[in-house]
């Protein structure tokens, strides 16, 4: 019953923030005609586009052909509100930040220390990489099938010469490099990775230590005890912080809608239908395999991540719904050890959704630019994405930076980024949903591999 209530205050969060957000969007949006004093001149032969650049998103009205275009300024009371409601949003986020650290880090430790047997760690290890590395694949060619298959970019009325808004991105993508893949991976001392919240470096740690402390015996069951009252409170902590969650989804709907209105999938709409039915796809492939491996019982594991995936969704963010889905997969029967062994792994190289988009954006900016590559390259493209994603885990916004530096190995400008910034947003909302459903699915199924039996019917909740 209380799952349910704070279901409901999501949904209700959700709604509200919609509202909120469309009010004050068509309340202040410039409704004057347009003239110098609320306008900007940005370039000749653009029409019905949306592009953002470094301080404003505009939007460009209509136009006729061999004309300047005249850009219309996000008004400041739309700005002035989204930043304020926003703040909603960030202390739910910095909530669910402060304690992911301790529990990735606790977690992992107690589930490699409590299987003792290192070729157990070996197995489950396996099978969590056969795993992820398999879903990426798959999310992946469902990108690159579907942008071929629709082709978005084809035709696409967008102005060429206007990419300011990719500027930053393609600068902080400049370092991008087998260095940088080192420094995400290995920490330099673990204090700066708990500091800055480095997943993949603290589950590098964590590994090391759970390793060396299942080594130890019984002299490390203290140590072992330990960490499992740690987690015991950190999941107590998970419990209070998620009431927050729906103020944290009113404000980053609100602000969204806000800045945005509804307008802009008018604009984006061939691209936003055609990610959409990807995502869709995804859905269907994962909880197909989902269902063939773990049987009806997919459909009680979907019962019970549907407020991590009701966050993720709102929030655009995965990593903010990390702790609930924790407690949620232990609440539906799946080994502790398995979960805290699999999911933090699964969030550092198993982002099914984020990797379908990867493909999909990739060759939607060669599409707007009229460029063709042969399937070969294509393949080639994919494998390098592959690779290239695992090099950004917990970077922000790690799929844009991606898509940068590939675009750039294959000859896309990457200034065509900034095509698809205006709608980031929204298909971010998917991407991260989807990566929730996929590592949800993951742990399920690797728990079932390993117990080789049926999940209880009833599960005890592992909180009182």
């Amino acid at each position: 019953m209380k799952n349910n209530k704070l279901f409901i205050l999501i949904i209700i969060a959700l709604v509200l923030g919609v509202i909120l957000g469309g009010i004050v969007h068509y309340s202040y949006r410039p409704t004057s005609p347009i003239t110098s004093e609320n306008t900007e001149i940005v370039s000749e032969n653009a029409k019905n586009s949306v592009i953002q650049n470094k301080t404003d998103t505009v939007i460009i009205e209509n136009a006729s052909d061999n004309t300047e275009i005249a850009v219309s300024k996000i008004p400041q009371e739309i700005k002035t509100f989204s930043d304020n409601i926003k703040v909603l949003g960030t202390i739910f986020i910095r909530l669910v930040q402060m304690i992911i650290a301790p529990l990735v880090f606790c977690t992992l430790v107690v589930g490699i220390a409590k299987m003792g047997d290192m070729g157990m760690v070996g197995r489950v290890g396996g099978k969590a990489m056969g795993w992820f590395i398999t879903a990426s694949l798959v999310s992946l060619c469902i990108g690159l099938i579907l942008v071929n298959w629709l082709k978005p970019g084809a035709n696409a009325n967008f102005d060429l010469e206007d990419t300011a808004a990719a500027s930053d991105l393609i600068k902080n993508t400049s370092a991008f490099s087998l260095q940088t893949f080192v420094e995400h991976l290995i920490p330099k001392s673990i204090f700066e990775a708990f500091a800055h919240n480095e997943v993949l470096q603290i589950v590098v740690f964590a590994v090391f230590f759970g390793v060396a402390l299942a080594t130890l015996g019984k002299k490390g069951k203290p140590i072992i005890k330990l960490f499992n009252r740690i987690t015991e409170v950190v999941l107590k902590m998970v419990e209070y912080v998620m009431w927050t969650a729906p103020l944290g989804v009113l404000g980053a709907i609100a602000s969204a809608v806000a800045l945005y209105g509804f307008g802009i999938f008018i604009t984006y709409a061939k691209y936003m239908v055609a990610f959409i039915l990807g995502l869709i796809l995804l859905w269907v492939v994962l909880i197909l395999v989902g269902y063939l491996i773990i049987g009806k019982n997919v459909w009680k594991l979907l019962k019970h991540i549907k407020e991590p995936l009701l966050i993720a969704f709102s929030t655009t963010s995965s990593e903010a719904v990390f702790p609930k889905l924790v407690d949620e997969l232990k609440n539906y029967g799946c080994s502790p050890k398995i979960v805290s062994f699999t999911l933090p792994l699964g969030y550092s190289f198993n982002l099914d959704g984020s990797m379908m988009y990867l493909t999909f954006a990739s060759l939607f900016i060669a599409q707007i630019y009229d460029i063709h590559m042969p399937l070969e390259t294509q393949i080639l493209m994919l494998l390098v994405l592959m690779v290239t994603s695992k090099g950004v885990a917990g970077v922000p916004r790690a799929s844009l930076i991606v898509i940068v530096a590939t675009c750039a190995m294959f000859g896309i400008p990457p200034e065509g980024i900034a095509f698809i910034l205006p709608i980031d947003h929204f298909c971010d909302m998917g991407r991260s949903m989807t990566n929730v459903l996929g590592n949800a699915l993951s742990t399920a199924a690797i728990d079932k591999f390993e117990s080789n039996k049926d999940i209880p019917e009833k599960i005890t909740s592992i909180t009182q």
